[in-house]
């Protein structure tokens, strides 16, 4: 049976209000025993015996009366001190998941998050701790990430601060001017630079709830097949085919359109680099697509190259997160596309799905609510 700290409560306080009472009453017995066998050595005797009834009713009530005015302290105290006894073993009861609740924040204020109180009731206290261990656990998973972001950052800075490093002591050491072949190097490695850190800019802005989007109605059949036709030539190059299909004239939706173009070609430009020659990728959208109770409008780009293994893709939209070799930022961009191309369609209220198979394809799905449906920022 489940039961609020308040009801508990209340029981304990029942439970101490019958000790007591079980109490006073045992002790009641235990010493009217006690007296009654007393009067009977004491006060039985000749006078008691040839004394009328109604005389010997006095005579006990006298004795019992008089004995009673000295024992009152003396089980008053005994009562008290059961009753103090039983209290101070509630409130330790009733006090114990706190106590362990406070030892642990005490811990995590000292910096120590790998801290789990175990849940051992399922009330207020219970909802509580629960939530503290899932409080834990995220601060857990955040600092991990702020450790990878550090680590990836670095990294990524490290490869063209060398590169330009070493370009610029060469031309130092050799006391020539910089040629325009170096100078192209140097230009391209600050271009990398730049890109870095402004998609890492807008990841944050993303991340953080404050990214501005320019919402205006848009056809996204129409925008979808600019996008297609734009990337035809560099799929064509890698011997791909690739194909736009809708089940609609016109899918509308209220987004900001930039951004929406930065989700697709990224994500289609992902589908080209990783699918082999010869191999197929197709843009499909559908219109009025019912989820989690509402419409959406829902965008698949479906390939069938080297795939995704199935324990990679719950961080797939992490940052800098590698696949594998085959996936690594040398391929090109600068590692955040995914992570931005989520955070994107998450600002417009939408969400992305993945179905892949590794060496068989996959299926990246971008739902996004039609027009007038629209649940997520509207800045």
């Amino acid at each position: 049976m489940k039961l609020t700290v308040r009801q508990k409560i209340f029981a304990y306080m029942g439970l101490l209000v019958l000790i007591i009472g079980v109490s006073h009453a045992a002790t009641n017995q235990v010493y009217m025993n006690f007296l009654f066998d007393q009067f009977r050595t004491e006060e039985i005797g000749a006078t008691y015996m040839n004394a009328t009834p109604s005389e010997q009713i006095e005579i006990l009530k006298t004795y019992i009366t008089d004995k009673m005015k000295w024992i009152g302290p003396e089980k008053g105290a005994f009562i008290l001190a059961i009753g103090l006894f039983f209290s101070l073993w509630i409130s330790g009861v009733l006090t114990l998941p706190l106590r362990k609740l406070m030892a642990a924040i005490e811990r995590v204020a000292q910096g120590d998050l790998d801290v789990n109180v175990p849940v051992q009731s399922k009330d207020e206290y219970g909802k509580v701790i629960q939530t503290f261990n899932d409080m834990t656990l995220r601060l857990r998973e955040a600092e991990d990430a702020r450790r990878r972001l550090v680590a990836d950052v670095a990294h990524e800075l490290r490869t063209p601060l060398s590169i330009m490093q070493l370009k610029l002591e060469n031309a130092q050491q050799s006391g020539q001017s910089g040629s325009p072949e170096m100078l192209l190097r140097l230009h391209d490695e600050v271009i990398r630079l730049n890109l870095l850190v402004e998609d890492l800019h807008v990841l944050s802005l993303a991340e953080a709830g404050r990214l501005s989007l320019d919402r205006k109605t848009l056809d996204l059949t129409k925008k979808l097949e600019q996008i297609v036709d734009d990337v035809k030539m560099e799929a064509e190059e890698n011997g791909l085919d690739i194909r736009f299909t809708s089940n609609a004239r016109s899918v509308i939706v209220k987004a900001d359109a930039g951004r929406l173009t930065q989700v697709f070609i990224n994500l289609i430009t992902n589908a080209i680099r990783y699918t082999p020659k010869g191999g197929n990728i197709s843009v499909v959208i559908e219109d009025k697509v019912m989820d989690r109770d509402a419409n959406y409008a829902c965008v698949s780009i479906i390939d069938n190259g080297i795939g995704i293994p199935a324990e990679e893709l719950p961080h797939l939209f992490d940052r800098f997160y590698r696949v594998e070799k085959a996936r690594s930022r040398h391929t090109g961009g600068t590692g955040l596309g995914l992570s931005i191309a989520h955070q994107f369609v998450k600002a417009h209220g939408g969400f992305i799905r993945i179905a892949s198979q590794h060496e068989q394809g996959s299926v990246f799905t971008v739902y996004l609510p039609i027009e007038g449906e629209q649940t997520g920022s509207t800045s």
